[in-house]
């Protein structure tokens, strides 16, 4: 097929057809670029007659005015945090140095009962010992007054066995009136 130029209004179209461009509308002179721009101007004029820009810097003044508000609060309860930090590890760093002394008091007492407690387990155990050698001396003393008087029964038993031996009833009633007489005189 040939190709057909087409005149310089006219467009073709994809299917290879003739379509007529049409012109871009103005008024007054200008298009569309430039009513939009001139809009611009004017928005922009208006914005500036207004004085919004002082308004909107105003609101930012106000908005930084706030910010910095709340960052001087902030850093005033982060030194409020960091002095209740610094007092409670004071306070913590004293109860440990309490805790310190307070497990020193209770070695030494320690130390103290235990001492008190070997001394009063060696009087204990020294009057124990006491009593124990009075006990067997006291026993001894019993011992021997027991064997004493065991001694004296046997002698007193062989006595009489001895005398009734060696004495009748003739030499008996002898002896009792010369014990008789004896204490007669003695008077």
């Amino acid at each position: 097929m040939a190709e057909i130029n087409p005149p310089d209004n006219v467009a073709l179209t994809e299917h290879g057809t003739a379509a007529q461009a049409h012109a871009e509308p103005t008024a007054w002179g200008l298009d569309a670029t430039g009513w939009v721009s001139l809009a611009m101007i004017v928005v922009l004029a208006i914005l500036v007659w207004k004085k919004v820009p002082g308004a909107v810097g105003k609101a930012l003044d106000r908005k930084i005015a706030g910010i910095r508000e709340q960052l001087d609060e902030a850093a005033q309860l982060r030194a409020e945090a960091e002095a209740l930090r610094a007092e409670y590890e004071a306070k913590a760093a004293k109860a440990g140095e309490e805790a310190d002394l307070m497990i020193e008091r209770a070695r030494h007492e320690a130390e103290a009962i235990v001492a008190q407690a070997k001394a009063d387990s060696a009087a204990l155990v020294e009057r124990r010992a006491r009593m124990a050698e009075d006990k067997i001396g006291a026993a001894e003393r019993a011992a021997l007054a027991e064997v004493r008087a065991k001694a004296a029964s046997a002698a007193a038993s062989a006595a009489a066995s001895l005398i009734a031996q060696q004495h009748d009833a003739a030499s008996d009633q002898a002896m009792v009136d010369k014990a008789i007489a004896g204490l007669g005189s003695a008077h």
